[in-house]
C-alpha cells in the first residue's frame, strides 16, 4: 500500500527536519510530534483501518494550517516544507481512506 510508505517516509522526514535547527522551537515540536504520529500511523495503515487514514488526513491538513501560523514558523523554507509535506500526507491519507471504504463495500 503506497500510502503507508509515503506517509512513513514523510513522518521520518518531519522528525529529521525538526532537528535541522533552522527555525523556532515551536516549529521543532510541531514537526517532531506530527512526524512521530504520522510515522506510527503509517505503519498501522497497512492493516487498512479507516481511523488511521482519517488521522493522516487530519494531520496533513494541520501541517498546512500550521505553516501559516506566525508563532510556529520562522522562515519560508519551513513554510514550503510544512505545506508540501502536509499536502502529500493529506493526499495519501485520503487515498488510503478511499481504498478502505471501497473494500468494505465490496
Amino acid at each position: 500500500m503506497w500510502q503507508a510508505w509515503v506517509n512513513g517516509i514523510l513522518g521520518l522526514w518531519l522528525i529529521v527536519a525538526a532537528f535541522l535547527g533552522f527555525g523556532a522551537t515551536a516549529n521543532l515540536w510541531n514537526d517532531l510530534i506530527v512526524g512521530l504520529v504520522v510515522a506510527i500511523v503509517s505503519l498501522t495503515i497497512l492493516k487498512e483501518k479507516p481511523w488511521q487514514a482519517w488521522l493522516a488526513l487530519i494531520l496533513g491538513v494541520w501541517m498546512i494550517i500550521a505553516a501559516f501560523i506566525p508563532s510556529l514558523v520562522s522562515g519560508s523554507g519551513y513554510i514550503y516544507n510544512d505545506v508540501i509535506s502536509g499536502l502529500i500526507i493529506a493526499i495519501a491519507g485520503f487515498a488510503a481512506l478511499g481504498k478502505s471504504q471501497v473494500q468494505k463495500v465490496a
